[in-house]
């Protein structure tokens, strides 16, 4: 092999190494390398604020990832001082009036989807869209996350934070309530009472009163954190079944919502019936036999079986 031929050899295996990197978005950085999906909020102009084009890019972003077969996991994270301090008011006092005109001139020729006969709330558009990823995420808080910074997160799986990370449910001290379906999910992280001070009050807490509440699981130093979720998303890979990666979290997820464990059950004999037959199961009882790693070669979404549960209500995200 000559020494330029070397050269393209090494080029194409760190390539190979990062996999794929982009700037396709104009609020984010999207990035995808040992098969981890990395979302990086990064909208200086409004401090990442979240706007119009910051809810339309996260949706397509969550997609993205989730279409993906070459990614098993994802983190969101922000950059600089803010994760997203919450929506970007520049618009001022009619910022959350979607009847007025500056909403009416740039919606027009935009379809907006409605429930009821409203117009949807944007931050509850990105929460479910996070929510019905069949990939692990993890959020990686580096900095203010208050409003829809903080609710945007609700629905990911695992959320750490840096010891610079600030959290706010602030809608009250907006004329507003909960918004991004927390209102389902932040009880269910916290406890209805804990959720209850946090949202009456208003007050912006630090990441150590998040984690002793059980709002974030880690806090680490601010140089830390992004090392910190990397390694995490790469124990969750590394060693498990991404189709039974999928459906645990769609299972567990589900089933917050079942009336009886009864519900569990019925699910719980049709997945353990279907993928018992499927390759990974094999290859994950003979790899544990031979005392090696398994070689899991099924992907998501080409191998994501159809009977697999969802959630939310498939028919109702988009």
């Amino acid at each position: 092999m000559t020494a330029d031929n070397a050269a393209t050899a090494d080029d194409s295996a760190a390539a190979g190494a990062t996999e794929r990197a982009s700037r396709d978005y104009a609020t984010l950085d999207y990035e995808v390398a040992d098969r981890i999906a990395t979302i990086t909020i990064d909208n200086p102009p409004s401090r990442n604020g979240f706007n119009g084009t910051m809810r339309d890019e996260l949706i397509a972003a969550a997609k993205r990832a989730d279409g993906d077969d070459g990614v098993r996991a994802v983190i969101l994270t922000g950059r600089g001082r803010f994760f997203c301090p919450g929506a970007d008011l520049s618009g001022g006092e009619s910022t959350f009036d979607f009847t007025s005109k500056r909403h009416a001139e740039a919606d027009e020729g935009d379809s907006r989807p409605t429930v009821d006969g409203v117009r949807r709330d944007g931050g509850g558009q990105v929460a479910l869209a996070f929510a019905s990823l069949r990939k692990p995420i993890i959020s990686a808080i580096n900095g203010a996350a208050v409003g829809i910074g903080a609710t945007m997160t609700l629905p990911t799986d695992i959320r750490i934070a840096s010891t610079d990370a600030r959290f706010g449910f602030v809608f009250a001290h907006r004329g507003l309530v909960p918004e991004a379906a927390s209102s389902w999910f932040l009880p269910r992280i916290v406890g209805i009472t804990q959720a209850l001070d946090w949202v009456y009050t208003g007050r912006v807490f630090d990441a150590e009163e998040a984690r002793t509440a059980g709002l974030v699981s880690r806090v680490v130093a601010p140089d830390e954190l992004l090392d910190t979720a990397r390694d995490m998303a790469r124990a969750i890979v590394d060693r498990a079944s991404a189709v039974s990666l999928g459906a645990s979290r769609q299972l567990l997820w589900s089933m917050l919502g079942a009336s009886s464990p009864w519900d569990a059950h019925k699910e719980d004999s049709r997945l353990i019936f279907e993928l018992g037959q499927a390759a990974d199961a094999r290859e994950g009882v003979q790899s544990f036999l031979e005392k090696r790693a398994p070689d899991f070669q099924a992907t998501v979404p080409q191998d994501y079986p159809h009977f697999l549960p969802h959630f939310p209500d498939k028919d109702r995200i988009d």
